[in-house]
This record gives C-alpha cells, sequence and structure tokens, in this order.
C-alpha cells in the first residue's frame, strides 16, 4: 500500500487510483516537471532570465518544448508588467484557473481539509515539509517534490489527481491561454491519454468543486530552498 493511499484510503470522486509506479525516462519526466514548476509561479525577472536555459534543459532531457514555445515567446516579448498583471487576473482572481489540486475536487470544503493534510504528511516523510503560507496542494509546489524529492510519491499525488491537472488544462485552453501547455507537458509524464472532451473528464472527476467555506492552514509555495533557480 502507497503512503498516500495509507493517508486518504481508496481514491474516490474527482481522483485515480494510480497504477504502481514505473517511468521510462524518469531524467525527463523530472527536467519537464521543474519547468513546468517554474513557469506556473508569478512571473519575475528571474523567470524570464531562465527562459533559454529551460528551453535547452528540455531539449537536452528529450522533451517536446512545443506547448510551451507561446508561454516561452510570451515571457520574453512582452513587459514584465505586462506578463504579471495577466498571471494575477488569471490565477489569483480566478477559480477557473485554480492551481490547488483539490479544489477541483471539494472546493473549499471540510473534506478538502483531510486531502491536504495528507499532502504535508507526504511531504513530511521526506523531510520536504514547506513553509509560509501556501496550501500543499499547490501544483508548482507538488511539481517541485515530485521532480527534486520524490518521484514516486510525486508521480502518485499527480496521477491521483490526474482529473484536476486534465480540467485546468482544457479551462486554459478554452480561454487561449499559453498555460494550457505548460499542463500538457505535465500530463505527457504521466501514463495515458489526455482527454479534448471536457465531458469525458466531468464523469471521471465525478463532480465540480462544492462551495462551502472553511478556514485552511497556511502552506509555503516554496518547498525547497531553491537557490539555483538558473536551471530548471
Amino acid at each position: 500500500m502507497s503512503l498516500l493511499e495509507r493517508l486518504l484510503g481508496k481514491p474516490g470522486k474527482g481522483t485515480y487510483e494510480p497504477e504502481p509506479y514505473r517511468d521510462t525516462d524518469p531524467r525527463r519526466s523530472a527536467v519537464v516537471r521543474q519547468a513546468a514548476g517554474l513557469l506556473l509561479e508569478y512571473p519575475d525577472e528571474q523567470l524570464v532570465r531562465v527562459v533559454p536555459s529551460m528551453r535547452a534543459a528540455l531539449a537536452e532531457a528529450g522533451a517536446d518544448a512545443g506547448p510551451v514555445e507561446e508561454l516561452f515567446t510570451q515571457l520574453t516579448a512582452n513587459p514584465l508588467p505586462e506578463l504579471q498583471s495577466s498571471y494575477v487576473q488569471e490565477f489569483d482572481l480566478s477559480k477557473r484557473h485554480s492551481l490547488h489540486l483539490t479544489y477541483w475536487t471539494d472546493g473549499d470544503t471540510r473534506r478538502r481539509g483531510e486531502a491536504l493534510a495528507a499532502f504535508k504528511e507526504v511531504y513530511r516523510a521526506h523531510g520536504a515539509l514547506p513553509e509560509g503560507s501556501e496550501l500543499p496542494d499547490y501544483l508548482p509546489l507538488v511539481l517541485e517534490f515530485a521532480a527534486r524529492v520524490s518521484p514516486e510519491d510525486g508521480y502518485e499525488l499527480l496521477q491521483r489527481y490526474r482529473p484536476s491537472l486534465e480540467l485546468l488544462r482544457l479551462a486554459l485552453r478554452d480561454d487561449g491561454l499559453p498555460y494550457a501547455g505548460v499542463l500538457a507537458l505535465v500530463c505527457s509524464t504521466l501514463p495515458g491519454v489526455s482527454s479534448e472532451d471536457r465531458q469525458t473528464v466531468m464523469q471521471t472527476a465525478g463532480y465540480g468543486p462544492p462551495t462551502e467555506t472553511v478556514g485552511l492552514e497556511p502552506y509555503s509555495s516554496r518547498l525547497l530552498p531553491v537557490h539555483e533557480r538558473n536551471s530548471p
């Protein structure tokens, strides 16, 4: 029994039961997840500077950077204040593009608190407990964990919440946002084929986010002391 299953039990509505972990190209998956995590963070000057390094790292790892080329171009061609304003509008002010995996299955409900606690315990088991204000299901945080700490448990978190990834990808695609390519790249590191039909994904997910609101303990968006951001 996996660590996540011991903490949360069998997957319920809105989640998949992951197949046993196996990855034929773990280096590619790690590079893709690290790059994707960076690209989904709030854009700053440092992120813009490392775009060439991310592009080179993806090519070296044998990953097709095609899905994120539009975003790379946008990051390097547009003024930073414009990029930051757009990011806030699309991710911080819009629930359509929530970067929190359990929001898509549980919304702001008490049940979600159990899932967040499980994410926290997975991190704790690896000595990588985050500090700060971001929730532990924040996708860039999960991607960094999967890339740098535990590919196996990181895979299980991502694949269990695969419907959340797919619904986010489709919402970004439908709104014409280049971030959809980041989610497509992430899903390419997981087993199975992504559906282009929202109803198919919704049948797997089971339901949309409930609306009951409760207070949730904050966690950090920065899982590890990542100082070497000059490469993904």
